[in-house]
């Protein structure tokens, strides 16, 4: 496969990279660097900076390099950011999918894979949730996205493309190699695992647990993780499900459910270090539950869980005390 990244240099998409060249496949990667980082990209990787609505780069990359398969995992993401900048939320998610698309549909670029996310369930009336559960986001964030994935299922029913949506759950961890993880240019981090062991190595004062009145067996959020490498694999095998034109939507988690309180507990337990943490009051947008069935993506794709959260938690630990940017 020839396949276009967007977002390629972040940290989903530089991990999905890494697993696409390991397979043998050519790849090109499109980024602003606005949150990537340039070190984050791959050698054998080709980086085009430039922006995902710039529809002359795409043009140029497209004709250049015979693009056959476009992964898209450039987006915005923080949830209560979307919730203070919805318009923001919308123009650069929704409206740089429609951009992206055209350009495919101009170069008869067939296939797509998608990263998506558990935001547009909302607050799930099942647990573990499937795939064709009812969706009502709770906030830009989610519903952003799902208006993404109508856009994409359209498109692909008009203009005869491919499409496989991957609904992410809440991703950790690093590459074994050392060389990439999360990294986020001067920017505080938001997602639950590397707060914390940001907090263990001291690199904060401590971390805050938002809300502890949910209802749950603690009263903390309580949310399904998946180690960032095995959602990096599960793109090269959404991309080869594509190329015999197949289309489908797939929640990627572990099937387990972990609270933020028994987050800080495994990860002391693991890497022997005390997590200083205070409680605060509720972050906008935080539904309560959110754990995944991935038995769709087992079946179909041959997805598989190869990382449990101790080995998230130790990739994460090594990377931050060893950052290579």
């Amino acid at each position: 496969m020839r396949v276009l990244v967007t977002g390629g240099s972040g940290y989903i998409g530089s991990h999905t990279v890494y697993e696409l060249i390991r397979d043998g496949h050519q790849v090109f990667i499109l980024d602003n660097l606005s949150t990537g980082n340039k070190e984050g990209a791959h050698k054998d990787a080709i980086l085009y900076k430039g922006d995902q609505q710039d529809s002359e780069l795409l043009d140029k990359i497209f004709k250049e390099n015979n693009i056959d398969t476009v992964i898209h995992c450039s987006a915005k993401l923080i949830v209560p950011e979307s919730v203070e900048k919805p318009i923001t939320y919308f123009e650069n998610n929704v409206h740089g999918v429609a951009i992206l698309l055209e350009a495919m549909k101009r170069h008869n670029v067939k296939n797509i894979v998608f990263s998506s996310t558990a935001a547009v369930y909302g607050e799930p009336k099942n647990i573990p949730i499937m795939e064709d559960d009812y969706k009502e986001p709770i906030n830009p964030y989610g519903a952003s996205k799902l208006s993404c994935e109508w856009l994409i299922k359209a498109a692909a029913n008009a203009h005869g493309m491919n499409y496989v949506i991957f609904r992410y759950f809440n991703v950790a961890g690093a590459d074994a190699s050392g060389e990439i993880g999360q990294s986020t240019k001067g920017r505080k981090l938001t997602h639950l695992i590397p707060v914390v062991i940001e907090a263990a190595l001291g690199l904060r004062d401590k971390m805050s647990i938002f809300g502890d009145d949910y209802d749950t067996k603690d009263g903390t959020c309580v949310r399904d993780y998946i180690h960032v490498t095995d959602l990096a694999k599960a793109h090269v095998l959404g991309a080869k499900h594509t190329f015999k034109n197949k289309s489908g939507t797939f929640n990627l988690g572990s099937k387990n459910g972990y609270s933020v309180k028994e987050i800080v507990s495994e990860t002391e337990r693991v890497l022997g270090i005390k997590v200083p943490h205070d409680i605060v009051k509720r972050r906008d947008g935080d539904p309560s539950t959110l754990v995944a069935s991935n038995d769709k993506a087992a079946k179909i794709l041959g997805f598989k869980i190869e990382n449990n959260l101790e080995k998230i938690i130790k990739s994460d630990y090594e990377w931050r005390r060893n950052k290579k940017f």
